[in-house]
C-alpha cells in the first residue's frame, strides 16, 4: 500500500471516529427563551442590550419582548453587521436611532469598539444576546470581550443569554499566537474553539484575559437540553454571508482562505459555499460576484467570471478541511499567481500556517502539528464548560 492511499484510509478512520452531533428528544431552549431566569434581575434597572437580528425568542425580537415587559431599556449596542443585519462584512456600523422602537443604536463596530464611560452612564445592567458560529475570527466574540472589559471597569453586571454553538461538536485549527491579536482574534484559542459564548465568557474571566486582569460581574443563562453534540439549525442567519446551515458548517474550513486572493462566493446566492478565481484552470464551477448592498458591497472579483469549486452539496467533516486551502494554493503556485494577502496570518492566528504551505507540508503534517496546542487548550477549557 502506498503512503498516499494509507493516509486517506487513516484520515477516514479518524474522521469517522470523531463523534458526530447527536439528536436530542427534548427541544433546545436558548438562554433568551428562559425569561423567568433573568427578567427578575432587570426589575427597576436601567438596561442596555447587545443584540442583532439573531436576538430572538421564537418569532419575536428580544427588544420587543423587553419593552412589552416594561423593562427600562435604554439603548441597544450593535456589533458588526448592525442591529438589523444590513451591513456587509467589514462595513462600518454607524450610531443611529431605531426607526421602529426609537431606541438609540450605539455602534461597537465603528470608531468605538469598547463602550465608553459615557455610553454606560445611564445603564445599571447589560444583557448580551447574540448567536455565534464557534469560530475564533467571528467578531461577536471580540465584541463580547470588550463589553466585559467595559462592564468590569465601570462595575456594571453583565448577563449573557447563552445560545448553542452550531460548530460546537469539535475543536480544531491553529491556536492564536498572542503576537497576532486583532479584532478577528483576541484570545489564545483555536480557530474552531468548541465553546458557547457563555463558556468563553467564563474562560475570559477565569484566565484573566481582560485588560489588567480585571474580572467582570458575570451571569450566564444556560441553554437547556443542550450538549456539545447536539445539532442546532440556526433559526436566523448569524450574518449576511452565512445564509444557511451549509454555509455555517463550511465556514470553519473556508475562513482560512479569508486572507487569500480566492473568492469565497461573496456577492453570489451561495457565500461560503463556493470558491473560485478568475482563471479557468481553477475549476469547472463558474460564478460571477456582483455588488449586493447589505451583503457584499464591492465583493472580490466583482462582475468577473470566476472558476472553482461548488461546495453546496459537500458533506462537512468534523474537523477543519484543509483540502481547499491546499488545492487553491497549489493552483496559484502552478500559475505563478499571488495567493497570500496581508491578513492571512491574522486570520490563521500566526505565521506558521503560511510557512507550512510555502514549504509544501501535507494536510496530515499540518493537522498533526496543531495537536499539542489543541490538547493544552482542551485541558484549559475543561473547567469552564457548562455543557457535556
Amino acid at each position: 500500500m502506498n503512503k498516499q492511499k494509507f493516509f486517506w484510509i487513516l484520515l477516514g478512520l479518524m474522521v469517522s471516529c470523531m463523534a458526530p452531533p447527536q439528536r436530542s428528544l427534548r427541544p433546545v431552549i436558548p438562554g433568551a427563551n428562559q425569561m423567568k431566569a433573568y427578567l427578575p434581575l432587570l426589575k427597576n434597572k436601567r438596561v442596555a442590550l447587545v443584540a442583532n437580528p439573531t436576538s430572538c425568542v421564537g418569532e419575536k425580537h428580544l427588544v420587543d419582548i423587553l419593552l412589552e415587559k416594561n423593562i427600562a431599556l435604554q439603548k441597544v449596542f450593535t456589533p458588526e453587521h448592525g442591529f438589523r443585519g444590513n451591513s456587509g462584512a467589514g462595513e462600518v456600523v454607524a450610531n443611529t436611532t431605531d426607526t421602529v422602537t426609537g431606541l438609540p443604536l450605539v455602534s461597537l463596530y465603528g470608531k468605538t469598539r469598547k463602550p465608553t464611560r459615557e455610553m454606560l452612564a445611564d445603564v445599571d445592567v447589560v444583557i448580551f444576546d447574540i448567536q455565534d458560529v464557534g469560530v475564533r475570527c467571528y467578531t461577536y466574540l471580540t465584541t463580547l470581550h470588550y463589553m466585559m472589559e467595559a462592564c468590569a471597569t465601570y462595575q456594571i453586571p453583565l448577563i449573557v443569554l447563552d445560545r448553542p454553538n452550531p460548530n460546537g461538536h469539535y475543536v480544531d485549527g491553529p491556536v492564536l499566537d498572542p503576537q497576532f491579536q486583532s479584532f478577528v482574534g483576541k484570545h489564545p484559542i483555536p480557530v474552531v474553539h468548541g465553546s458557547t459564548l457563555g463558556e468563553l465568557a467564563h474562560m475570559i474571566n477565569g484566565e484573566r484575559w481582560l485588560q489588567g486582569g480585571i474580572r467582570c460581574e458575570l451571569k450566564v443563562i444556560r441553554v437547556a437540553n443542550y450538549t456539545h453534540q447536539t445539532p442546532y439549525s440556526l433559526p436566523v442567519p448569524p450574518s449576511p454571508n452565512l445564509p444557511n446551515d451549509q454555509a455555517v458548517a463550511m465556514y470553519p474550513s473556508l475562513v482560512l482562505l479569508e486572507g487569500t486572493t480566492i473568492s469565497k462566493g461573496r456577492g453570489t446566492p451561495f457565500p461560503f459555499q463556493a470558491l473560485g478565481y478568475p482563471d479557468a484552470s481553477f475549476g469547472d464551477f463558474q460564478f460571477t460576484p456582483v455588488s449586493t448592498p447589505g451583503k457584499a458591497l464591492h465583493p472580490r472579483y466583482q462582475d468577473r467570471l470566476c472558476f472553482g469549486l461548488d461546495l453546496r452539496n459537500t458533506d462537512p467533516v468534523n474537523r477543519i478541511d484543509l483540502r481547499y486551502l491546499l488545492y487553491f494554493h497549489q493552483k496559484a503556485r502552478e500559475k505563478s499567481l499571488p495567493f497570500f494577502g496581508p491578513t492571512f496570518d491574522i486570520h490563521a492566528g500566526s505565521a506558521q500556517l503560511r510557512h507550512q504551505l510555502e514549504t509544501g507540508l501535507s494536510e496530515e503534517a499540518i493537522w498533526t502539528s496543531w495537536q499539542p496546542a489543541l490538547q493544552a487548550y482542551k485541558a484549559r477549557r475543561k473547567k469552564y464548560l457548562l455543557y457535556d
